[in-house]
């Protein structure tokens, strides 16, 4: 039953997406089967490491993120008369002139506001190491898009960002925002919270979702009508439906986890047909982003995700 109410899901996401973003050409390349498939090799995936592919829901822009110098930078492609711009990045802290840290990039259903997990540049001096940056507890920052162009980031206020960890933001079709947090009162560590939106821009206060447990949580996807969830686990992808409000135990996505690399960042195309998703790998023995020497963005069919086993 609960295989086919999923299926259900997907089938009703084609018939609402296929006829909008029917020629859709993800930079000329072959879509992928249910073999996951590097995107974008020599334009997203690189020698440097890149993760967590989105793109508004037009279809006109793309985004990313590369780490550049020891900076998390978020890379922008926009189409423009049926051709992709040279992916470049977005400086989101104009003037400053040290690393910095911008990345996993979500964007409001009209595409003008862009919410992304950043670090204060006020919180640290200049020239201090990767190790030391990246252990500073990050926060939700926003951008909006002004006459065209990506506007300098602000930090969401509280009650979403605070003193504790927010990480990897989603937004939803209402303009509520899923995140990351160890903040106290939690089911765990890390658990994800919704924050919903209101009509003068704010949020009312974080509550954390039913799926929290001990475990922490690192990152989720959650669709723009919230009638699923995909979340990254130390044993690999899992997909929950929400049925009459309640989310419903994961299921497992079968895909081809190979050992000692991290998978993270999963994201579902707006047409709702691939399936995107990042892995890292560490190798120096450093704990942390600081010791990683591969990141790299696959996709491959939604139907993997779909057609997962929800027992």
């Amino acid at each position: 039953m609960k295989s086919y109410f999923l299926l259900s899901v997907f089938t009703l996401a084609m018939l609402q997406f296929g006829c909008r973003h029917s020629q859709n050409t993800y930079f000329d390349q072959l879509p992928p089967a249910h073999i996951p498939q590097l995107f974008a090799p020599g334009i997203v995936n690189t020698e440097s490491i890149e993760l967590n592919v989105v793109f508004n829901n037009s279809f006109t822009e793309m985004f990313f993120s590369r780490i550049v110098g020891g900076s998390f930078l978020i890379h922008h492609s926009e189409l423009i008369d049926g051709r992709w711009t040279t992916a470049s990045p977005i400086d989101m802290y104009p003037g400053i002139d040290r690393m910095t840290i911008a990345c996993d990039p979500t964007l409001t259903a009209d595409g003008q506001t862009m919410y992304f997990l950043g670090v204060d540049p006020e919180s640290y001096e200049a020239g201090v190491s990767r190790d030391v940056l990246y252990r500073i507890p990050p926060d939700i920052y926003k951008s909006q898009k002004v006459n065209g162009r990506w506007q300098a980031a602000t930090k969401v206020v509280q009650p979403v960002s605070t003193e504790h960890f927010e990480s990897y933001p989603v937004a939803v079709r209402d303009g509520s925002l899923y995140f990351q947090s160890d903040r106290p009162g939690g089911a765990g560590g890390r658990d994800t919270y919704r924050a919903q939106y209101l009509d003068d821009g704010t949020f009312e206060s974080p509550v954390g979702i039913s799926l929290n447990s001990e475990a922490n949580a690192t990152s989720s996807y959650i669709s723009p009508d919230e009638d699923y969830l995909i979340a990254s686990s130390p044993e690999g992808f899992q997909v929950s439906l929400k049925k009459n409000g309640v989310w419903q135990s994961p299921g497992r996505i079968d895909l081809s986890y190979e050992k000692d690399w991290i998978y993270f960042c999963p994201y579902m195309s707006p047409d709702g047909k691939y399936f995107f998703f990042t892995r890292r790998y560490s190798s120096t023995g450093k704990r942390g982003w600081a010791g990683v020497t591969h990141g790299e963005v696959y996709w491959v069919s939604a139907e993997v995700v779909f057609g997962s086993s929800m027992n």
